[in-house]
């Protein structure tokens, strides 16, 4: 039996919040956290053109990118614990407007060392976003409400991968990259004032007080749990196929099977809009199917279409075959990346959301740099490290689920119970 006193490894389940998050609340943490991604895909096809304004080699343009990575890495932890301590208001305010002062900067860098230390900064702040957002949504929501708010805000924060390298191919010729990294500036004011008007403390100041007096448990010994071990492990190697995926798709699609730049740009386009359906069907599914059930059907379906991307790799098979079993790899991840989000946080006492937010943060932005690294190894005639990282990808990821399923709050966290109601946490 789990009784509801005995709730030391994830204290905020047992009770949620009076009032459940808003729609706009929601809609402006989901802009928050799209701002990273946005600030990552929006100038890719920029690249050339830098290269030659800013007098510097393709290297030079690319460090630009994997500074920014860093910072939103590094930022995870720093502004993750923060919100902890101070609450999320405060360090939000910090990062955007890190984020915004950071942006101005690269629109008007005189050379690439410029650049390059602007955009670590706009990571930093930018990571803020996306750190906190996550842990107010579980400072409002539990179980299945959690996951379904996540899941939602996956469906609108997973569009802007899919428009910004269209927007920004469609405008470089028009506005330059200045122009572009312009447009990166203008969202940080969008997410400056939404927060103004529509972001306030999800966990009432006096409340977190009496949680941090009254919790038994230490940061480190939450994160700790297998529950929230395990399920971090799913969600970040469940990311790190889709990396894997994204760095290896121009090569695959142009220079494998043929596609010119357009065709890669619908065939890209196709793959995500998959998963952002299968993201939308997660959010209606959640409270009728476990958070647990779903993740496995995701991941289950992912590792059946990687198994076959196998086959037909090493059987030298015409690469064009490949583009439906990518589809099948890539789009069941909707139905994981919100669910694994929402089990890996709900695992964490309520006064350690943005610590544990933070930790799983980073460790998908330290994947996604070393899987880029890996599935171009081979070179781009080949989908042999392709193949390669995303079997390990997926295995190490349902190896994960497993894990955190051992957890005794697993089986809380997948109580579909109205928010605003005192959960009864008592398995019979």
């Amino acid at each position: 039996m789990v009784q509801e006193n005995k709730t030391e490894a994830a204290p905020h389940i047992g009770k949620s919040s009076s009032n459940t998050i808003g729609l706009a609340t929601l809609f402006t943490l989901t802009i928050l956290s799209a701002v990273a991604p946005f600030s990552i895909d929006l100038y890719l096809p920029a690249f050339p053109a830098m290269t030659e304004d800013l007098h510097t080699t393709a290297t030079g343009v690319q460090l630009s990118l994997t500074t920014f990575l860093i910072g939103a890495g590094v930022g995870q932890v720093v502004f993750g614990p923060l919100s902890d301590r101070t609450g999320p208001l405060i360090p939000l305010y910090i990062g955007l407007v890190l984020f915004l002062v950071a942006s101005i900067v690269t629109v008007f860098a005189s050379n690439v060392e410029i650049l390059v230390a602007a955009r670590l900064a706009q990571g930093l702040g930018g990571a803020s976003g996306m750190v906190i957002g996550r842990a107010m949504v579980l400072d409002k929501e539990k179980g299945a409400a959690a996951a379904k708010a996540l899941s939602i805000m996956m469906v609108i924060g997973g569009i802007a991968p899919v428009v910004a390298p269209l927007v920004g191919s469609l405008l470089v010729d028009l506005i330059g990259w200045r122009g572009l990294l312009a447009i990166v500036a203008g969202i940080g004011v969008v997410g400056i004032a939404s927060t103004v008007f529509f972001i306030r403390e999800t966990l009432p100041k006096s409340q977190r007080s009496h949680s941090a007096q009254t919790s038994t448990s230490k940061p480190i010994k939450a994160l700790a749990s297998r529950g929230y071990i395990g399920n971090v492990v799913a969600f970040a190697f469940a990311m790190a196929i889709l990396m894997s995926y994204i760095s290896a798709s121009p090569f695959v699609y142009q220079n494998m099977i043929g596609l010119d730049a357009v065709g890669y740009g619908f065939a890209f386009a196709v793959n995500a809009i998959g998963i952002t359906v299968l993201t939308g069907i997660s959010a209606r599914l959640t409270g009728r199917v476990t958070t647990f059930a779903l993740t496995l059907i995701g991941l289950s379906t992912s590792f059946i279409a990687i198994v076959v991307i196998s086959i037909l790799t090493f059987s030298s098979a015409p690469a064009s075959w490949l583009m439906v079993p990518l589809f099948c790899a890539i789009a069941p991840l909707g139905l994981v990346l919100g669910n694994a989000t929402a089990l890996a946080l709900s695992a964490v006492p309520q006064t350690d959301t943005g610590t544990g937010s933070a930790m799983l943060g980073l460790i998908q932005f330290l994947l996604a740099g070393i899987v880029a690294g890996l599935v171009g190894i081979a070179g781009e005639d080949t989908t042999v490290p392709l193949a390669l990282t995303m079997v390990a990808a997926v295995l190490i990821a349902l190896s994960g689920l497993a894990l955190g399923r051992t957890e005794k709050h697993a089986t809380v966290v997948e109580s579909t119970e109205p928010v605003g109601e005192t959960s009864k946490a008592t398995a019979k």
